[in-house]
């Protein structure tokens, strides 16, 4: 890393305490000023609670099979900032990422760190020239960053579940109300599976701006999704979301099933191969996230004798109820903090492990090693953040990051 990149990067973390203002006057008087770079690409906008991240990427590797050149942005980062920021499927390079946020926090001292990042995206898009940019709410979606876009090609609202609730409401349909605000005149929003009640408010809103709604399930009904590049049954629903969006964007259905078929995602039911044994990684972070998570491990019927868990959570999530529903798939089960610049930090692992009978650990490492030892040549599972998935990905792959953010 260049010294420009790193003092970027620490003038862009040295905003982080700052927290995330959700509102839309601050990011649209920066874009004015720099001259609408959010108009000069066209766009795909997703929310939802889970499942707009690997949606997100299956659009963006349709839109490459077209050949279009591509924007992608998403949150948080598993390693380094710079992945949130891809252009034909890369991370932004170095001086690019650089020049650009040197630039914007020169000139927008007052914007907060997900603002930043934001702006920045838009403006790497604009200087790429990029023919889609395929954007990722960060949270919400009234009020988030990316909803100061003009009105997109396709949107779409993937799954509806608890999170942020001290943000967005404390009921699936408030929350739902929310994620329906990236609804714009003109714009048929494509849903995923979700309960009536809850895209009955979706409905409701988007209606209320002018906008429609679609179900994916239907605009898909005579579609067979051969083969997914992500792990998981739930992906099913995410790719029958972004067959939805490449019908919208015009493209050709052998063109969206090489897309659908080739996509990656890091860090979402994937496995890496160690001489110790496999290790999976899945960054579930909640309970509709890790919900989805054990139905596939209880359609893959593992040993429990033979599965290590290594678990961590942020303190600001309902871990209680995600352990609740993973423990009792491991034999083993070890207990760690996840890397966090939360308020309110990381569960103590003496807590969960007080819930769910398991070890502790005061490092990756430590119970990486340790789950090895526990089972033999067993899968050792990671999950319960982000955060942690992302430093265990990078340990095991000897990838040196970022520090882990999330906003």
């Amino acid at each position: 890393m260049g010294a420009r990149l790193k003092a970027a990067l620490e003038g862009l973390y040295g905003r982080a305490p700052r927290g995330m203002d959700l509102g839309l006057e601050s990011i649209g008087a920066s874009c004015t000023r720099f001259g609408f770079p959010e108009r000069s690409f066209s766009a795909v906008h997703i929310a939802g609670t889970n499942g707009k991240g690997s949606t997100s990427a299956m659009v963006e590797r349709v839109a490459r099979e077209a050949g279009l050149k591509t924007g992608l942005y998403t949150s948080p980062h598993l390693h380094r900032f710079a992945e949130r920021i891809r252009i034909d499927g890369e991370p932004i390079d170095d001086d690019t990422l650089a020049a650009i946020l040197s630039d914007v926090l020169a000139r927008e001292p007052d914007l907060t760190f997900f603002e930043v990042a934001t702006l920045t995206a838009f403006l790497a898009f604009r200087e790429a020239k990029v023919d889609l940019a395929v954007l990722e709410v960060g949270i919400g979606g009234r009020l988030d960053a990316t909803n100061i876009i003009p009105p997109p090609r396709a949107a779409a609202i993937t799954r509806i579940a608890f999170d942020h609730q001290d943000k967005l409401g404390d009921t699936l349909p408030a929350i739902a109300r929310e994620k329906a605000g990236i609804a714009k005149p003109g714009v048929d929003v494509i849903l995923g599976p979700m309960q009536p009640e809850v895209e009955a408010a979706i409905v409701e809103v988007a209606h209320g701006v002018g906008a429609t709604t679609s179900r994916a399930q239907e605009l898909t009904a005579g579609v067979r999704i051969e083969r997914i590049g992500l792990a998981g049954a739930h992906q099913e629903d995410n790719a029958r979301i972004a067959w939805a969006i490449g019908q919208r964007l015009g493209l050709a259905p052998d063109v969206i099933a090489r897309g659908i078929a080739n996509v990656s995602w890091a860090g979402r039911l994937e496995r890496l191969d160690t001489p110790e044994g496999p290790v999976l990684l899945d960054a579930a972070h909640n309970p509709d996230g890790i919900e989805a998570l054990a139905h596939q491990l209880a359609a893959w019927k593992l040993d429990p004798a033979n599965l290590a868990l290594v678990f961590g959570a942020l303190a600001d999530k309902a871990w209680p109820t995600m352990i609740d529903r993973i423990a009792p798939f491991a034999g083993t089960r070890i207990y760690v903090r996840p890397p966090s610049n939360s308020p309110r930090g990381p569960a103590d692992p003496a807590d969960i492990a007080a819930r769910h009978s398991g070890e502790t650990a005061g490092s990756f490492e430590e119970a990486l090693a340790l789950a090895h030892r526990r089972v033999p040549g067993g899968l050792v599972l990671v999950t319960g953040s982000i955060f942690l998935v992302g430093e265990a990905r990078g340990k095991v792959l000897g990838i040196t990051g970022d520090p882990a953010l999330a906003l």
